[in-house]
């Protein structure tokens, strides 16, 4: 019995000791080492826990810093310089009486931070704790200095025309503001004054006043403003904005930098505009070099060329002390510019092309046929890009949204029906494939034609009888929609489909700005007889850009080679053809002859634009947009393509505009009346 107990004891206290041994071996096995607790208090860092960095603090650190001053010290420092990415190496061996040495690297607003440090611990209550100071933020900081960090501004980058013309860049407007001291001693009434003449309403202004940083003498600014737009002055015989501005009390005006824009609303939807970066895109732009007080491109080329354009502000961070004297520099990044861009465009001429249709809805085209070069761009209505630069009112906003002439709708992207502006095409398409011979004649029709009773009711007609001989350079300078509907059925769906498709129907135009493709029809083949016919005389389901269509007009003059257009100049830089071979030699040619008639007979459609001396060819165009065949209620776009023939490389141009609403107005008559101007200007220029 007795040993039997002794057994039992000596089990019990084996049992003690193997529970003892494991309690002991679960401790060694997951109790945290100082190198863990480290790597904890780092990783809080990116995670913006600072309060959880505190708590790994010993006891002597949390009584010599408070959890209030340590957060906010360490957030300013941290969140001030960037900190992102943040990696330790800390060595494996390393005595437990010695401090743990450890190594950190770190992204930051002025590139790469690294540097070695050591961290001393204290066990409390058997868990290990950092005996913390400022150095463990950097080695070299003490509790009274800061870690300064200095942005160094850059320039974006500016736009130019081929002719070194500033279009895009830095300039001055208007800065309008008040001195409160030196404002009324019962301001209602002037504030009031003021904000009718700014568009603006007494309440904002008051609240810019109410600022905290405002004194007596501080020059709170209102609004920014055009200096045009301040001179202008308010009605005949008025005084101007500016004039009126300062006779109330207190009202100041100062020059402020901004982006600018020269050539004002012509540019606008070339150009686009930059404003302020908001919240979401700069979160979206999240290590792209962008801060809370960057600019960014919205819209136009400003958007489209932005990480050209955009300026890299340099950084630089140091540790200072209390006086602020540099003690360190940590790392620094240099600034650099924007890079400047110049583009074919001709400022003058895209200036012209403007003032020519500014009252119109109207797209325009000018273009060196045999170079690519896009010699201006122009869409209107407009708007000004100096208007989303500067902020506008809400009231400005809706107007411009709610306009029906739809200023803010780029017209030259978009496809449109090309109505008889397509009828060289087609005869090109018809002369190169071979079913169609230029002195064929396909029979006088009168005004009204259809091929066969299956047509029902529909009827092809057309403007202008010639007499009997309906060939095609006839049918180009009567712009016979007969003739051409005749041409597209002798042509067939299938082979028209395919020469289409040749010249680039339906696919990506390739030019630096997005432009909507053509197409030939809505669905995946031209399917019936009639909408086959109707797209002879670019009506049916056609619908071209017309950039695109100023391309297709190039292979006219490069012997039937499409011209690839570009708007950017760059070194070495030569002309290239987006399509080659789209019409033979032969075609072009005889297309090219017959266009010149189209200006040059008394009969031709162009004849408006007839210049003595001037070696011209063109194809006016006039689409009908209706519902039916009998709406009478529908409208019609004006189209004129011109170009002159004995251009050089440097001297050639092919000029394509498009107006909506011709209807009554005299249709492409109206086009080719407002193009005579510009091409007097154009064929006068040296």
């Amino acid at each position: 019995m007795k040993r039997k107990k002794v057994a039992a004891v000596i089990g019990t206290v084996a049992a003690i000791a193997a529970c003892a041994a494991g309690i002991f071996l679960y401790k060694v096995k997951f109790e945290k080492k100082r190198q863990d607790v480290l790597e904890e208090y780092m990783g809080y860092i990116e995670k913006g826990r600072y309060d959880k960095m505190y708590a790994l603090l010993d006891e002597a650190s949390r009584n010599t810093v408070s959890a209030e001053d340590f957060v906010v010290r360490n957030k300013k420092i941290y969140e001030g310089i960037e900190a992102d990415n943040i990696r330790l190496d800390v060595s494996e061996k390393q005595e437990k009486s010695q401090p743990i040495s450890y190594k950190v690297t770190m992204d930051t607003v002025a590139g790469e931070i690294s540097y070695d440090n050591d961290a001393l611990f204290e066990k409390e209550s058997g868990k290990w704790r950092i005996k913390w100071n400022d150095s463990m933020i950097f080695p070299n900081l003490k509790a009274a200095d800061k870690v300064s960090v200095v942005s160094i501004e850059a320039k974006r980058g500016e736009i130019y025309d081929r002719n070194g013309a500033l279009l895009a860049g830095q300039g001055t407007v208007a800065n309008v503001g008040l001195v409160p001291g030196k404002m009324a001693v019962q301001p209602q009434e002037e504030l009031e004054a003021m904000a009718a003449l700014l568009g603006t309403t007494a309440s904002s202004i008051s609240d810019k006043l109410d600022a905290s940083w405002v004194k007596d003498d501080s020059f709170v600014p209102v609004k920014k403003m055009t200096n045009s737009a301040l001179e202008t002055p308010a009605g005949e015989e008025e005084a101007s904005l500016k004039d009126k501005l300062l006779e109330l009390p207190g009202v100041m005006i100062s020059d402020a930098e901004s982006r600018v824009y020269p050539y004002g609303d012509c540019t606008s939807h070339l150009l686009g505009y930059v404003q302020e970066i908001n919240a979401e895109e700069l979160e979206e732009l999240k290590g792209k070099g962008y801060d809370e007080q960057s600019i960014l491109g919205k819209s136009g080329l400003e958007k489209l060329y932005e990480d050209r354009l955009k300026a890299q502000k340099g950084y630089k961070i140091s540790i200072v002390d209390a006086e602020g004297n540099e003690k360190e520099a940590l790392a620094s990044v240099s600034a650099k510019d924007g890079e400047n861009i110049t583009l074919t465009i001709d400022g003058h001429l895209q200036q012209s092309v403007y003032e020519q249709y500014k009252n119109d809805k109207s797209s325009s085209i000018v273009m060196n046929p045999k170079t690519g070069e896009v010699l201006a761009m122009v869409s209107t209505p407009t708007f000004n890009s100096m208007d989303f630069v500067l902020g506008m009112s809400q009231e400005k906003w809706d107007s411009l949204n709610n306009d029906e002439d739809k200023p803010l709708f780029n017209r030259t992207r978009e496809s449109w029906v090309p109505g008889s502006s397509f009828k060289p095409v087609i005869g090109a398409v018809g002369l190169t494939t071979g079913t169609l011979s230029a002195d064929e004649n396909l029979g006088a029709s009168g005004l009204s034609w259809q091929k066969d009773e299956s047509w029902g009711d529909y009827q092809i007609t057309t403007l202008h009888e010639y007499g009997e001989e309906a060939v095609l350079r006839n049918a180009l300078i009567y712009s016979d929609n007969i003739y051409f509907a005749k041409a597209a059925l002798k042509i067939g769906a299938d082979t028209l489909t395919e020469q289409l498709k040749k010249l680039g129907f339906g696919e990506d135009i390739p030019f630096e700005i997005g432009m909507s493709k053509s197409q030939y029809t809505n669905e995946d083949h031209i399917s019936s007889e009639i909408q086959l016919a109707d797209s002879g005389y670019g009506q049916g389901q056609i619908l071209v850009n017309p950039l695109h269509l100023a391309c297709i007009y190039s292979a006219f003059v490069n012997e039937g080679n499409m011209i690839k257009p570009y708007l950017e100049i760059k070194d070495a830089r030569g002309p290239e053809y987006w399509k080659a071979g789209v019409f033979s030699k032969e075609a072009a040619a005889v297309i090219q002859e017959d266009l010149t008639e189209v200006i040059a007979d008394e009969n031709g459609t162009g004849r408006g634009a007839y210049t003595e001396g001037a070696d011209l060819a063109g194809k006016t165009g006039t689409a009908e947009i209706k519902a039916s065949q009998d709406d009478e209620n529908g409208t019609e776009l004006g189209w004129f393509a011109v170009f002159n023939t004995d251009g050089d490389k440097k001297s050639s141009f092919l000029m394509l505009n498009m107006v909506e609403d011709v209807k009554d107005r005299g249709g492409s008559g109206y086009v080719v009346d407002l193009d005579k101007g510009l091409l007097d200007e154009m064929l006068t220029k040296e």
